[in-house]
């Protein structure tokens, strides 16, 4: 965990999860095509990657907050990446405990190989009861089975044709897969703000997702993963990222809402600017918006004006 150099700037797609913490109300009649001019102009607007969420499915006891729309994301970000010309795909995040992770590689092998090397996998252990219980997962030992399905996803996802996982939940060798990834080492980004979440992304990430922590718990996760990567001889390449809070470039028309920052581009990449003094390599940006042109038009006047004050 060097200094960090540049900060990079990504997004979480709309359309693809409409939970009622962040939907904007024209989302609800969008649908494949919005999905795609938005993925077009994040990657015009020099955005390092793009996020599609996952769940399976969403109990009824969630679904009044959650909603039941989760496309699935790697149907999702193959179909971007055939769109897209040079933006990363991102996870954020698969829950992948939920699933064998040779069915995992498998399919997110395929979509790095079809990709031409694009993608990020951000994993988490997942929240919602029901969705495992109905898979057959046991709901109680996510963490332990994320642990180790991170294990296998390594050897799945690295550039043996037969790789070999040999463990508690989990044991093969023998059984080829190809296509291999075009990435000679996919990164693996963690998710999640919990202690077990924070030590997880030190020990067996490549980087670490938090979820929206204010900037004096981030400095705090930031430096026990420093810590902790340390004690364990770690020194490799770490991204550490962020989630910043609603944003709106320039003077809005309209009440964008009390938290949400908004004004000139310099007052925008300020506050970002203080992310990366804290040692963040990437931060996640989300934009308030009413339509789809609106949000495109955000994304552009970010990549031309705010981007290149954030270094």
């Amino acid at each position: 965990m060097a200094g960090v150099s540049a900060l990079a700037y990504g997004i979480q797609l709309p359309v693809q999860s409409q939970s009622t913490l962040y939907t904007e109300p024209w989302e609800a009649a969008a649908g494949p095509e919005d999905l795609v001019a938005v993925a077009r102009a994040a990657d015009a607007a020099g955005f390092a990657y793009v996020a599609a969420c996952d769940h399976v499915g969403v109990p009824h006891r969630l679904a009044a907050a959650m909603s039941t729309v989760w496309y699935d994301p790697v149907a999702t970000l193959a179909h971007l990446a055939a769109v897209t010309e040079r933006v990363r795909l991102l996870s954020h995040v698969a829950v992948v405990g939920l699933r064998h992770p040779l069915l995992t590689a498998k399919q997110y092998a395929t979509l790095d190989h079809l990709s031409g090397g694009r993608l990020l996998l951000g994993v988490g252990a997942g929240h919602v009861r029901e969705e495992f219980e109905a898979l057959g997962v046991d709901f109680g030992r996510r963490g332990a089975v994320l642990d180790e399905t991170m294990d296998a996803l390594r050897a799945a996802l690295g550039p043996d044709e037969f790789p070999e996982h040999h463990g508690t939940h989990y044991d093969f060798a023998g059984l080829g897969q190809r296509p291999r990834p075009s990435q000679p080492h996919v990164p693996l980004w963690v998710g999640g703000s919990s202690p077990a979440a924070v030590r997880r992304a030190a020990l067996k990430g490549d980087g670490w997702l938090p979820q929206g922590d204010p900037r004096e718990r981030l400095a705090e996760g930031i430096a026990r993963i420093r810590r902790l990567r340390e004690e364990a001889g770690l020194d490799g390449p770490y991204t550490v990222g962020a989630l910043s809070g609603p944003l709106y470039v320039g003077r809005p028309a309209w009440d964008v809402g009390r938290r949400t920052l908004a004004g000139a581009p310099e007052r925008i990449a300020a506050s970002l600017r203080e992310y990366r003094a804290l040692g963040v390599g990437q931060v996640q940006v989300r934009f308030r918006s009413r339509s789809r042109a609106e949000l495109i038009e955000q994304i552009g006047v970010f990549g031309a004006e705010v981007a290149p004050r954030l270094d």
